[in-house]
């Protein structure tokens, strides 16, 4: 299975923890690290080092000895072509690095890209091994997003934080070039999710339990753990990630996966100590 992750060094404990969960259920798996030296704001970004890879791949190696990690610095390819127009707004340029894939040599035809915030709760390999042929991405509707967007304009739109990707259609229809020129030229609110709503003529819908992004429900596969609006006890949104664990277990309740987490807490008091 080859799984798809981007982001700078911000988001290290993240991935860690995602594949983790993916190597419960899933092996031999081939992990792909997308990261940059980028300038945001003004603020200088760390990328993902090299050390980060090797405690990511010591740490699936030990569920199994066949699984891989790969470390690819896109710095050269964001500046060469970076989302000019989208710089500067509240999704980093990290968001848009999927977009690159199609530039990078020796990436497989099937990738299946995961945001850092996504943890496995079942095995995905129905939704990794479906057909694809002329699809160029397969993924969830946003949760929040389809109603606006269905109500609207009458179309329907994916949540990007899971995405199936036909890396060798997307390759022949210009999908991700497209989306890239987007970005340069038009300001967008979710910059790499609009553009491949807009532009992605060969999309599959999932059910949602694929990228549960309300969840967890019982037959909850991979859990996206997205901001959601809360009416109570006044009208705001509340973001909860996977590594901040006492509140992720507490909104995962009886789904939460307590050797993962246990897993996952051994090695950062390895990395601290």
């Amino acid at each position: 299975m080859n799984i798809l992750y981007c982001g700078d060094a911000s988001v290290q404990n993240g991935v860690l923890l995602s594949a983790l969960s993916l190597a419960q259920y899933q092996a031999p798996l081939h992990l792909y690290l997308f990261t940059a030296a980028l300038t945001v704001k003004g603020e200088h970004k760390a990328p993902l080092t090299p050390a980060a890879e090797a405690e990511l791949q010591t740490a699936v190696q030990a569920a199994d000895p066949r699984n891989t990690v790969q470390l690819f610095d896109l710095t050269r390819l964001v500046n060469q072509a970076p989302p000019t127009a989208n710089w500067q707004t509240r999704f980093t340029p990290y968001c848009m690095l999927r977009l690159y894939a199609d530039l990078v040599p020796g990436l497989p035809d099937r990738l299946l890209y995961l945001d850092a915030d996504v943890l496995a709760l079942k095995p995905m390999t129905a939704f990794y091994e479906q057909p694809l042929t002329t699809t160029e991405c397969v993924g969830v509707l946003d949760h929040y997003g389809q109603w606006f967007f269905h109500q609207r304009f009458g179309r329907d739109y994916m949540n990007s934080g899971v995405l199936l990707l036909n890396l060798a259609r997307i390759r022949q229809t210009g999908l991700f070039a497209a989306c890239r020129q987007r970005c340069a030229n038009q300001r967008m609110f979710m910059p790499d999710q609009s553009a491949l709503n807009k532009l992605a003529q060969g999309k599959r819908l999932a059910p949602r339990r694929f990228n549960d992004q309300h969840g967890p429900h019982a037959d909850t596969v991979l859990m996206h753990f997205s901001t959601r609006l809360s009416f109570w006890p006044w009208f705001h949104p509340v973001t909860v990630k996977p590594w901040q664990v006492e509140a992720a277990q507490a909104l995962l309740g009886a789904a939460t996966p307590t050797a993962l987490y246990r897993q996952y807490e051994a090695i950062l008091a390895t990395r601290k100590g």
